[in-house]
Parts: C-alpha cells; sequence; structure tokens
C-alpha cells in the first residue's frame, strides 16, 4: 500500500486568486469653457475620446442643479492603461501615501499635467491637474455583475489594500509613505 504524498499550496498558486489591473479612471471636474479644457487635456493624455459626467443631484450651494456638466472622464483598460499608469506615476516620483489606498482601488491627483514625463505644455489647455484612480479586480467579478443569474461576491473575493500596496511595490517599484 502506498502512502499518499501531501502537497502543500499556496494561496498564490490558485488562478482565482490573482490580483489584475482592472482600470484606470482619468478623470477632471469643471464646468463651461474650463470643461471643454479638461475634455481637451483627458484626450490628449489618454488618446481616447473622452465623456461629459453630468450631475444627478441638486446643491444649492454650489449652484449645482440635475443635468449640469460638472466634469469629465475617460476610462482606460488592458495594455495601454498599464503603459499609461506608468508615465502617471513618474509624474509622482513613483511615491504614493498609503492613505490614498483603499478596498478595490486607490486614488491620486496630478496638480499640473506637465509634471509627467515626455508632456508638454499645450497653450489651448493651460495649466490644468487632474485625478487617477486605479481599479483592482480579480477573475470571477463578473458574476456580480451579469444581469441574468446574478450571484453574490464573498468578501474574500474583494482585493485588500495590503495586497494593492504589495502588487505595486513589486509591479511598479512605487514606495509608500
Amino acid at each position: 500500500m502506498k502512502a499518499k504524498q501531501l502537497v502543500v499550496k499556496n494561496e498564490s498558486d490558485n488562478p482565482m486568486r490573482q490580483v489584475k489591473i482592472e482600470k484606470i479612471l482619468l478623470s477632471s471636474g469643471a464646468v463651461d469653457k474650463e470643461l471643454e479644457k479638461a475634455k481637451k487635456l483627458l484626450e490628449f493624455i489618454s488618446g481616447m475620446k473622452a465623456q461629459i459626467v453630468t450631475s444627478q443631484k441638486r446643491i444649492p450651494d454650489f449652484g449645482v442643479r440635475p443635468g449640469l456638466e460638472v466634469g469629465t472622464r475617460v476610462t482606460i483598460r488592458g495594455e495601454k492603461a498599464i503603459e499609461l499608469l506608468r508615465r502617471l506615476l513618474g509624474a509622482m516620483d513613483n511615491i504614493l501615501k498609503k492613505k490614498q489606498v483603499s478596498d478595490n482601488h486607490f486614488s491620486f491627483g496630478i496638480p499640473e499635467y506637465i509634471d509627467i514625463p515626455g508632456m508638454e505644455y499645450q497653450r489651448d489647455i493651460g495649466i490644468r491637474g487632474f485625478n487617477i484612480t486605479v481599479v483592482f479586480a480579480r477573475p470571477g467579478l463578473r458574476v456580480k455583475r451579469k444581469k441574468i443569474k446574478q450571484g453574490t461576491v464573498p468578501r474574500k473575493q474583494f482585493v485588500s489594500k495590503e495586497e494593492i500596496i504589495k502588487y505595486m511595490e513589486e509591479s511598479f517599484r512605487t514606495k509608500f509613505k
């Protein structure tokens, strides 16, 4: 009779536990003439068409009403997103703060787009800043998003703050304060 061999498996061996960058969102808030400049900026940086965001709520103190155009955004996925993220992190000298990281995503802002390596000043845009949100996911998240036979995703399927920090340190050599 043969003895059974004990096989030790790590969580990293499981392909459903691997962390990946799902998408990068570039966004900028503005109204009227500044909205066109913000849209041009995001299109210039991403090379994709920017979409205009409208307000859903009424905020009288700020003069915001439903349907008012209040900003613009671009969603980038795939290999192009990773290339762009490397350039955008260069503007921050590859240093982020731990408080910028949350479950499933991290965000940071760039005060002036000319800080990005390789970017030149555009006269029609002027000096503007924008925000970047990097969203992480694991395989299997589609179960939560699909329309037919929608399921729930357990908490362990989310990407934790520590996993995001580890991924960024290994893949992008980012330092966290």
